[in-house]
C-alpha cells in the first residue's frame, strides 16, 4: 500500500444517543458590549423628571405659602354694650411688635385693635384707601395704621355689607372723613383704611388703637365721633394713644 493510500488520522465525530451524527455546536450570541445599559440610556430623562419634580415642589410650596393667610385668630371679639357716656368698647392690649414679611401672626382677639404688625413700606402701614372685597388688606398691615393714630373701618361681605349700596356707603364714609383731633392729620395720611374682614361679630367695625365700635348698619356720624374721641388721646400733657403719635403734644390741647 502506498503512502498515498494510507488513511490519515480520523477525526472523531460526535454522535447522538441513536448513533446519528450530532449537529455542530451552536455559537452563543454575545451581548453587544458597545450598546449602553438601560440606566445609562435613561439617565437624561430620569434627571429631567427629577428636576421637574423639584421645581414643581418648590412652586407648589411658594403658591401655598402665598395663598395661606398671614394671620390667625384665637377668638372672635364679642360686641358689648357701651359704658355710660362712651362709644364702643375697650379691647385688651395685644402688643405692638414689628414682624417681617411672611411671618404669621396669631391675634388673641379679632378684629385686632392692637398687636404685632408689618413695618414695611406699602405693606404696613397700608395706604389709606377703600379696599374692595377682593383686594389684599390684612390686619398685619392695617394694625400699623392704628399704631400711628389712623382709623380702620372693617366690613363683612358674609354679613351683607357688599351690595352696591353698601360699597357706595363705604366710599362716602372715606370721602367725608375728618382730620384728627390733635395732630390735625387730614384724611389720606394715616387713615382711614376701609377693608373687608370676616372674623368679627358685626357687619361693620370701626377701630382705633385699643378700642372698637361695632355696628350692624353703617352710621358715618357715629364713626367719625368715635374716631375724634379715641383716635388721639391726651392725659396729663402726654399722648396715651396712639403709641406712635404723628405730632408733639399741642401746647393748647382741645378739652376732653
Amino acid at each position: 500500500m502506498s503512502t498515498q493510500d494510507q488513511p490519515g488520522p480520523r477525526r472523531h465525530q460526535s454522535t447522538g444517543a441513536t448513533g446519528t451524527p450530532r449537529a455542530g455546536r451552536r455559537e452563543t450570541p454575545r451581548p453587544d458590549e458597545t450598546r449602553p445599559s438601560a440606566l445609562v440610556r435613561l439617565r437624561t430623562p430620569i434627571l429631567a423628571l427629577a428636576v421637574i419634580a423639584i421645581v414643581g415642589g418648590v412652586g407648589l410650596y411658594a403658591f401655598t405659602s402665598a395663598a395661606a393667610p398671614a394671620y390667625a385668630c384665637t377668638s372672635i371679639d364679642a360686641a358689648l354694650p357701651a359704658a355710660s357716656g362712651e362709644l364702643g368698647q375697650v379691647q385688651a392690649d395685644q402688643g405692638a411688635g414689628h414682624v417681617q414679611a411672611g411671618d404669621r401672626i396669631t391675634y388673641a382677639v379679632c378684629p385686632p385693635a392692637s398687636g404685632k404688625h408689618l413695618n414695611r413700606s406699602g405693606y404696613g402701614p397700608l395706604q389709606p384707601d377703600v379696599y374692595g372685597p377682593n383686594d389684599a388688606s390684612a390686619p398685619n398691615g392695617w394694625v400699623h395704621n392704628l399704631e400711628h393714630g389712623g382709623a380702620v373701618l372693617l366690613y363683612s361681605c358674609d354679613k351683607g355689607a357688599c351690595d352696591d349700596a353698601g360699597l357706595a356707603a363705604l366710599k362716602a364714609f372715606a370721602s367725608g372723613f375728618p382730620a384728627s383731633r390733635y395732630c390735625a392729620l387730614p384724611a389720606g395720611v394715616v387713615g382711614p383704611v376701609v377693608a373687608r374682614f370676616e372674623q368679627m361679630p358685626a357687619r361693620y367695625a370701626v377701630l382705633v388703637w385699643g378700642r372698637v365700635l361695632y355696628m350692624d348698619s353703617l352710621d358715618a356720624s357715629a364713626a367719625y365721633d368715635f374716631y375724634l374721641r379715641y383716635g388721639e388721646r391726651i392725659a396729663d400733657g402726654r399722648f396715651i394713644a396712639p403709641p406712635e403719635p404723628q405730632c408733639a403734644v399741642p401746647s393748647a390741647s382741645p378739652a376732653g
